[in-house]
């Protein structure tokens, strides 16, 4: 028999459906691989953060020694964003014994700070790539992927990737056939997907410049209309220059790439709730070449304007 030996940590406000739903997940594929005369099982351990003080985390010989520890998703920010040097040692001891590292959302920042991700692509939730990228600059933080598997580390984005991170590792230590056995049975879809599929525009408005506050006003509800950065800086006062400077130090954005996600977004938005054409969405967020809106739309969503609105309209 073939036993993998996981262990899930446990931390002020882990997502306890995440660690049960692996737990479960693990469970489901062993039985799954035995019902086909496969020989592959996994031996799941739930440990407390608090629990790594001890040598080897409590785990007492070689044959008990994690092949895999997954940083499970946080439902609060009080954990993760504290650094916790004793739970990195134990985790950089874990990966110099062969251990697979895996993390999901906001567990990229736990692993990030082992420095073991350092000039390493990573990924997490979407909402959390600035500030792991901001806080983890050495971290190479790509929050379009749902999952970067990369040989000894494995990071996860959204809140329920975990689900993708456990048919990612049955895959590693069964094989895909059992992997998409396990979808099946679970009725989930394990063909690839991206996390930009899921991603909404939420620009910053708390920054504190009035002048760019007000031109994210005027584009919110002028989208539509043909723009140009010279016209802003006129009607900012402000010289091209400044005004560019400020509005990429406010918003993170140089303002045609706002513009442009913003009417990308407004065009899902129609997308998802209306039958329009995608022709007459496209003229509707302001873009007059069809090919050019499909372009950024996919250069943005990862999806075409059609496949999105398969994926994703009522």
């Amino acid at each position: 028999m073939k036993t993998i030996n996981v262990v899930i940590l446990l931390y002020p406000g882990v997502m306890r459906s995440a660690v049960e739903g692996l737990r479960e997940l693990f469970e489901l594929a062993g039985r799954l691989s035995q019902a086909q005369q496969g020989s592959l099982q996994f031996s799941v351990r739930l440990l407390e953060h608090t629990e790594v003080q001890r040598v080897d985390g409590g785990l007492p010989g070689e044959d008990d020694r994690p092949q895999v520890v997954i940083l499970p998703p946080c439902l609060t920010d009080q954990f993760y964003t504290i650094e916790q040097p004793q739970l990195s040692g134990w985790l950089r001891e874990m990966h110099g014994a062969g251990a697979l590292l895996c993390s999901v959302c906001a567990g990229a920042f736990v692993l990030a700070q082992t420095g073991l991700l350092n000039q390493r692509p990573a990924t997490t939730h979407w909402l959390l790539t600035e500030r792991l990228a901001q806080q983890y600059s050495e971290v190479r933080v790509d929050g379009n992927k749902i999952l970067i598997n990369d040989g000894d580390l494995i990071t996860a984005g959204g809140l329920m990737a975990w689900l993708d991170l456990g048919l990612e590792l049955v895959a590693q230590f069964g094989s895909p056939a059992l992997m998409r056995r396990l979808g099946k049975q679970l009725v989930i879809d394990t063909a690839p997907r991206e996390q930009r599929y899921y991603r909404c525009f939420l620009p910053p408005f708390d920054h504190g410049d009035r002048v760019i506050l007000k031109v994210q006003h005027f584009l919110q509800n002028g989208f539509q209309q043909p723009l140009t950065i010279k016209q802003l800086a006129v009607d900012s006062h402000l010289t091209e220059r400044t005004f560019l400077r400020r509005f990429v130090r406010a918003t993170g954005y140089k303002p045609k790439e706002y513009l442009q996600q913003l009417r990308i977004s407004k065009a899902c938005e129609a997308l998802e709730a209306t039958t329009d054409p995608v022709e007459q969405i496209s003229l509707s967020v302001g873009y007059e070449d069809a090919s050019a809106f499909r372009k950024a739309f996919i250069q943005i969503m990862g999806l075409t304007p059609r496949e999105f609105r398969a994926r994703f309209s009522h």
